[in-house]
């Protein structure tokens, strides 16, 4: 090949390259405005969520040289990250207290095997192997609170099995979570000091990620009740009397529901897995959704983010004017936290 035809090939190439992006850029923009990058001291962070004021992040990334997440609280003007979590062990799944005084988490911290599990998963990090995700549903997770600098931490689940993915209601009364005490992972409620624990869902298979709508009368949730793996949204009412299945094709894998304050729509993440998980690539998308005491209602559905990498676990601001979520859209394709100006309504 000449000179010559290669250099325009590569020009083709290029211009092809930047058209795309232009493409991209312009499908976002619909939604999306002023998009930028949140986290950057980690080799890895995401998960985020916003103080009641939103000037506060609250997210979870890995230390440097240790393997797994820890709890970080972050102010949104500049400000630098703060550890908050014991330091040792698993941790996931932060969220602020709707007063902003306490921070909810869950940690493994007590795992009698400690020693082993930090040795073995350095080990791994080392030689550089790369596995599949796979979510560790750690026997010896429990659910805790603490200040926003990480004193004064109390435990609220004291069970056998997995206690994490905790959030509260509106008012800050009560805590849906998941929980895998009676066998496998099913949805729980309990009060905010962790008394009066009731079963929500108590259907084979997982359920997991719940959230309280704004009115506290829903929880919207993932489930693979359908088919191991294959994730869809749920929502079921804190009675446990209605439940609604939101999505239901199992070719697509979808997690990560979160309601606009508004209470008219909800934004999750969602991937086509037709032909497997090799190539799958995540994206956010919203439906509009009304509800009474009893009906739950999916409507328009609609889709947010248009990258090649992927865009996972958003979540709205709680003046519904941000959009925060977990992407390896950056340069060095690592999953940091990004942030952006949410056009829609």
């Amino acid at each position: 090949m000449s000179v010559r035809i290669w250099l325009t090939l590569l020009i083709l190439v290029c211009m092809q390259a930047a058209a795309l992006a232009d493409d991209v850029a312009s499908e976002e923009a619909r939604h999306l405005s002023n998009i930028r990058q949140v986290t950057t001291d980690f080799s890895r962070a995401g998960e985020g969520y916003f103080s009641p004021d939103d000037k506060s992040i609250v997210y979870q990334a890995y230390p440097s040289g240790y393997p797994f997440y820890q709890i970080y609280v972050q102010a949104l003007d500049g400000g630098e990250p703060k550890k908050l979590s014991p330091g040792r062990g698993r941790t996931t799944c932060a969220y602020f207290t709707p007063d902003g005084k306490k921070i909810l988490f869950a940690s493994a911290h007590t795992h009698p095997d400690m020693d082993k599990l930090e040795a073995d998963a350095k080990a791994e990090q080392a030689s550089g192997a790369k596995r599949r995700y796979q979510w560790d549903f750690d026997p010896y997770m429990e659910l805790y609170v603490c200040n926003p600098d990480g004193s004064g931490m109390q435990q609220l689940t004291d069970s056998p099995g997995y206690d994490a993915e905790g959030s509260y209601s509106a008012d800050g009364k009560q805590i849906v979570f998941t929980s895998t005490r009676d066998g496998d992972p099913d949805l729980y409620i309990m009060d905010a000091d962790g008394k009066n624990v009731r079963q929500l869902t108590n259907v084979p298979g997982y359920d997991g990620g719940p959230f309280f709508s704004p009115d506290g009368k829903w929880v919207i949730f993932r489930s693979d009740r359908q088919q191991e793996h294959m994730l869809q949204l749920y929502a079921i009412s804190v009675d446990g009397k209605h439940e609604v299945q939101l999505t239901d094709d199992l070719n697509t894998v979808n997690w990560a529901p979160y309601f606009h304050p508004s209470g008219k729509k909800i934004i999750w993440t969602r991937a086509d897995y037709a032909r497997g998980p090799q190539g799958a690539n995540f994206d956010l998308w919203t439906m509009d959704i009304a509800s009474t005491d009893t009906t739950f209602t999916g409507g328009e559905v609609e889709r947010i983010t248009f990258q090649e990498k992927a865009d996972v676990l958003p979540v709205f601001s709680n003046d519904g004017k941000k959009l925060m979520w977990t992407s390896s859209r950056g340069a060095d394709g690592t999953s940091q936290l990004w942030i952006a100006d949410w056009m829609g309504k």
